[in-house]
């Protein structure tokens, strides 16, 4: 019974974040300085996990494909797809539910615990809206550059490991990139990581909204917010996949 009435606090809580913020030039700043600390500052992060994964990916499928009956292309074949289908979407929206889930909860947390979100709801502000709608824009407009970044970093790391460890040259590696392509898998990865950047941008809002108490629940409620979005990041690649690949 607990669940459905945190289900239905959840969805008010969404209800009261969409609403038309009071002052488009308040929202567009705070927008934008989301996109800072929400989005750029995890370029450096993607970038470094996209290589080395990429290199890894490459490196085991190339173990696995020690068959001289099956072409060389199929490793850039293979890890092409492993990326674009899930491991940028997927894997790196769950890297980055715990970095920037982490912010947003405890952010939100401690502004509750010190009452400035009382502060702002004396002044006839819509604190949900002021503080979570600009997260949720930020996001689903950074994201999707995140992961094209990430997808891109992959392939090269992939490409350039298996050239350097002369498992795959870069002639068969390209190849097995550029063979069969479907360009509706790229379309699909989007439509996840717009999905996940909802659930990452909400969910550890919710909990740092309602967080009572002090230092200790923040902490908490930051935990709860990013383990039940990286759950729910986990459902919903099941289902979109479902939907969009079965």
């Amino acid at each position: 019974m607990k669940i459905f009435i945190l289900i239905g606090k959840y969805f008010i809580f969404i209800r009261k974040v969409f609403s038309r913020p009071s002052s488009f030039s308040v929202f567009y700043k705070s927008f934008i300085d989301e996109v800072f600390s929400l989005g750029v500052s995890s370029i450096g992060f993607v970038a470094f996990i996209s290589l080395f994964v990429g290199a890894v990916v490459t490196l085991q499928i190339a173990y696995n494909l020690e068959n001289p009956l099956l072409p060389s292309y199929l490793i850039g074949l293979a890890t092409r797809d492993s990326i674009i289908l899930e491991f940028s979407p997927t894997m790196v929206s769950l890297i980055l539910a715990g970095k920037m889930g982490s912010n947003i909860a405890s952010t939100i947390g401690t502004m509750r615990v010190t009452e400035q979100i009382d502060a702002l709801e004396m002044m006839g502000i819509n604190s949900a809206s002021y503080l979570v709608l600009p997260k949720i824009f930020a996001l689903v407009f950074f994201n999707p550059i995140l992961i094209t970044f990430s997808m891109f970093l992959a392939i090269i790391g992939g490409w350039f490991f298996g050239e350097f460890t002369g498992l795959c040259s870069t002639t068969e590696f390209l190849d097995g990139v550029q063979y069969f392509f479907i360009p509706f898998n790229v379309i699909y990865a989007y439509i996840k990581t717009i999905f996940f950047a909802l659930i990452i941008a909400t969910l550890p809002a919710f909990y740092g909204y309602f967080t009572k108490g002090g230092a200790l629940e923040v902490g908490q409620a930051s935990t709860k917010g990013v383990v039940n979005s990286s759950i729910l990041i986990i459902i919903f690649n099941y289902l979109i996949t479902q939907l969009l690949l079965n």
